[in-house]
This record gives C-alpha cells, sequence and structure tokens, in this order.
C-alpha cells in the first residue's frame, strides 16, 4: 500500500504537485490503475485543462468507480477538486458527484480577467486545513465551484466561490497549493495529517 499516490493520467500538473510533496519530506508514487487507486492511504487527484478530458481518462482506466468508493484522505487540486462535483459548465459529461454542486464559468470583466491567473487572498478559513484568514494564494482557473457547507475557504474573484472544500476524507482546493509558497505547503501538510 502506498502511503501517498498521485494519480498521473497523462494531463496536468502532476510533476508539480509531485515536487511539492517531496518538499515536505514525503515520498509520493505515480499510479494509473484501480487497484493502487483503491489502496493507496492518501491519494492526490491533480489537474489542469478540462473536466471533460480528465473524467474520459478516469473512465478510460476505469477509475471512477474506484475514486467514489474510496474512504481514505483524497485531495483533488484545481481541476481534480472540480470532478468531486457533480457536473460542469465545462463539459456534458456528468463528473464524479461525490460533492453536490455544478462548476460554473467565472465571468470576465475588465477588472477580473478570465482565465483567473495570480494570487488572490482567501476569507472564511475553517480551522484545521493549514490555511488562515487572508492569506494570499495561486490560481490559475476559468471555472469555480460553488460555496456550500463544504466550503473551507472561499475567493472573491468573479463573484464569490470555494476556494477550498473538505467533506469527511474528501479535501478539494481549487487553488495550487504546490505553488501556493508557505500556506500552500501547510495546506498539503495538514491533508498527510488527516
Amino acid at each position: 500500500m502506498s502511503a501517498l499516490a498521485i494519480l498521473d493520467l497523462g494531463y496536468g500538473n502532476v510533476e508539480s504537485v509531485r515536487l511539492g510533496f517531496v518538499r515536505l519530506g514525503a515520498e509520493p508514487v505515480l499510479v494509473r490503475d484501480r487497484r493502487a487507486v483503491e489502496n493507496a492511504e492518501r491519494l492526490v487527484v491533480p489537474g489542469v485543462g478540462h473536466a471533460g478530458y480528465a473524467m474520459e481518462r478516469l473512465e478510460a482506466h476505469g477509475l471512477v468507480d474506484a475514486l467514489k468508493a474510496r474512504v481514505r484522505p483524497t485531495l483533488g487540486i484545481c481541476v481534480g477538486m472540480q470532478l468531486l462535483f457533480e457536473a460542469s459548465d465545462e463539459c456534458e459529461r456528468p463528473l464524479l458527484g461525490l460533492l453536490p454542486g455544478r462548476v460554473a464559468a467565472l465571468s470576465s470583466s475588465p477588472t477580473t480577467p478570465v482565465p483567473h491567473m495570480g494570487w488572490t487572498r482567501v476569507k472564511d478559513v475553517a480551522a484545521g486545513v493549514g490555511l488562515e484568514q487572508d492569506e494570499q494564494l495561486y490560481f490559475a482557473h476559468s471555472f469555480a465551484a460553488p460555496e456550500s457547507p463544504y466550503s473551507v475557504a472561499s475567493m472573491l474573484y468573479a463573484g464569490r466561490h470555494a476556494a477550498a472544500v473538505r467533506k469527511d476524507n474528501l479535501w478539494g482546493a481549487q487553488f495550487h497549493p504546490e505553488r501556493s509558497s508557505a500556506p500552500g505547503a501547510r495546506y498539503l501538510e495538514a491533508f498527510l495529517a488527516s
């Protein structure tokens, strides 16, 4: 059993996420098969890109049911977090449905260009996730999940959205903890300690 596994399906920010954990002293392994997903003590679903393509890769590798059945800590980053929800404006395909709600496209304006790329402060931070009120985290996205009872941090950019979510064993970060300096490192440490 791997203590920390990172799902590697040939898309996204796998290497930067791996290095983020290595900097903390962890020894993540890259996985892509059902048994490894089922057996990992902690699993990370990274992502940069298109939610529809990510779901297509999960389905092609037979991982959808394995992800839905996980009871151990699981962290979705960026698109990986969005996949935890029921649906997305980005694609017709249903997502994992582990959290209620639909991921929506960010609305572009002169003051909030899309994609949202850069540092943004977080609000309404819950205890136990390694983050603090008003810390700046690094974001790179065009779609965002709604706030819900599972939001553990919120962001204000083209509206108000979930910056991070948590439900039991499920963790999600719309921001990139591996690129968010000390606050991101604390978030990853909190996940490793969960």
